[in-house]
């Protein structure tokens, strides 16, 4: 469903507006244009009658639509009066109806066919063009904009509401989209809106099972620009890419809440979730895919029937990103990762499961890696045909050339072990390592309260006392004390000639 409610969305509204831009003198056939040679584009076959009354252009009957292979349906959007008013002072409104209907259609091989309408709803809306043909302005606001299911029958049967039910809904919606024709059709884009709210279900009418997805977000925005290729085959993602596809956006709320209800082969499960705000950004272009998505103050529950209690965890940070080259060439390319889970605790209850007799710290935990480095990538591996070819042999798709741990943290139950280091990799050299690229450099330790947790661990039996004393002498191989009690200090290195050393003494 989200596929079609994407693409649908896109394809009824067209463009929601943008920034300011010097007026000119704009007809309704210019913008009308440019709707038809962006949508034709983006692999959508588009249809109307056109009629022109005074300053008025009007569109009847409108169809926009497209086949889905993957799916072997279709999708197709209807729309009936759409009409571009030319204004005294050069700009063009837009007007169209407040119900848009949009028709899906699925008919997988051995699964019944599906047919179904998605209905965007505007309420007090109002889109404005201004600008030039090649430079075009459209600005849109509404003081809502819903996307709900209103009809399904699979199979030829009617699906109720409770049966299955999609629902979106945006409140006070202000957006803008600038797009400007050269080479390529580039765009900047900007949304707010007070809030979006979702709300999705289904029950299984030949089973017990059902399920539910309800939540809303708060002081939602976008702002992101890209560029689209004049033309494109929307089925092939990776020529796209070639062609100069680029996306470069930020997706955020100020705060959120999520909760999900579940029935499955008689088992039930709920689960909610809470924030206070977050962010998605998203970079794509065709040499590098990123992404860095982070939320603040978390706060999980889940409870089920094959849980012996509810279980509660929060977090003041979670956050993960990542950037990758995914282009062959010959030069090393940047990556980069990075996690992170700061202050994250859990509910007594579930503490009580390993320590009943709270012998070990309950201070919040964190985990914090931050990677970065350079690769080569050998192969253009988006691309299908490379991706199907890997998989049959045993060719690495990338060449790992140097490493830099610029952080590491692990602190929880008392204890913390941090370190920071930088290796080069040597791809010529695969023996000393059996296999490994042989790696130069060196990583710098530290370990506080370990022997401290490991005191507790025996304690606690988790640990016997054979066990810790191999742990104790592997500690004392590999680290040297520091200044402050129960902390270890630790360097270790590789040379050149593959030697490892530990504080200055080779260990291998």
């Amino acid at each position: 469903m989200s596929v079609y409610s994407a693409r649908g969305l896109a394809a009824a509204i067209a463009y929601v507006a943008a920034s300011q831009v010097a007026h000119a003198d704009l007809t309704g056939q210019d913008v009308w244009s440019d709707w038809k040679a962006y949508m034709s584009s983006a692999g959508y076959t588009i249809s109307g009658e056109e009629r022109t009354s005074g300053n008025v252009l009007t569109i009847d009957n409108m169809s926009v639509s497209m086949p889905m292979p993957e799916e072997n349906g279709s999708f197709t959007v209807t729309i009936d009066g759409l009409t571009f008013s030319e204004n005294p002072d050069g700009t063009v409104t837009v007007g169209m109806p407040n119900k848009v209907p949009m028709t899906f259609r699925s008919a997988l091989e051995g699964e019944d066919p599906v047919d179904g309408i998605l209905t965007f709803t505007q309420t007090d809306h109002r889109m404005m063009a201004s600008g030039t043909p090649d430079d075009l302005l459209y600005t849109y606001t509404a003081a809502a904009a819903d996307l709900r299911m209103t009809a399904l029958t699979v199979d030829g049967a009617p699906v109720s509401e409770t049966a299955g039910r999609v629902s979106v809904t945006l409140k006070n919606v202000a957006s803008s989209t600038r797009m400007q024709v050269q080479d390529k059709r580039r765009y900047t884009q900007s949304m707010s809106a007070d809030s979006l709210s979702y709300d999705f279900a289904f029950d299984d009418p030949e089973s017990e099972d059902k399920g539910a997805l309800a939540g809303a977000l708060t002081g939602v925005g976008f702002e992101g620009r890209g560029a689209i290729p004049l033309a494109m085959d929307p089925t092939d993602f990776n020529k796209m890419l070639t062609d100069g596809f680029e996306v470069d956006g930020v997706f955020a709320y100020d705060s959120g809440q999520s909760a999900i209800n579940g029935v499955g082969d008689g088992q039930s499960i709920a689960f909610t979730s809470a924030s206070q705000g977050g962010k998605v950004a998203v970079r794509m272009d065709a040499a590098q895919i990123a992404y860095d998505l982070n939320q603040e103050q978390t706060s999980l529950s889940l409870a089920g029937s094959e849980l012996p209690f509810p279980i509660s965890m929060q977090s003041a940070l979670s956050a993960f990103k990542i950037a990758i080259p995914v282009a062959s060439s010959d030069a090393a390319q940047d990556f980069s990762v990075g996690l992170t889970l700061s202050d994250f605790t859990m509910s007594e209850m579930l503490w009580s499961i390993f320590d009943p007799a709270a012998q070990l710290p309950r201070d919040p935990a964190t985990l914090a890696i931050d990677l970065t480095g350079k690769a080569r990538v050998l192969f253009d591996f988006l691309d299908p045909a490379v991706a199907a070819s890997l998989e049959q042999s045993d060719e690495a798709p990338v060449e790992l050339n140097a490493l830099s741990i610029n952080k590491l943290l692990v602190s929880l139950v008392g204890a913390s072990l941090s370190g920071s280091g930088n290796f080069t990799f040597d791809n010529s050299d695969l023996t000393t390592f059996d296999g490994i690229p042989r790696p130069a450099g060196q990583l710098d330790l530290q370990l506080v309260g370990g022997n401290g947790l490991l005191d507790k661990l025996i304690a606690m039996g988790f640990v016997g006392e054979q066990e810790a004393m191999g742990a104790r002498m592997m500690m004392g191989m590999l680290a040297v004390p520091g200044e402050t009690p129960d902390t270890l200090n630790s360097k270790l290195e590789i040379t050149e000639q593959g030697h490892v050393l530990a504080n200055g003494q080779r260990i291998k």
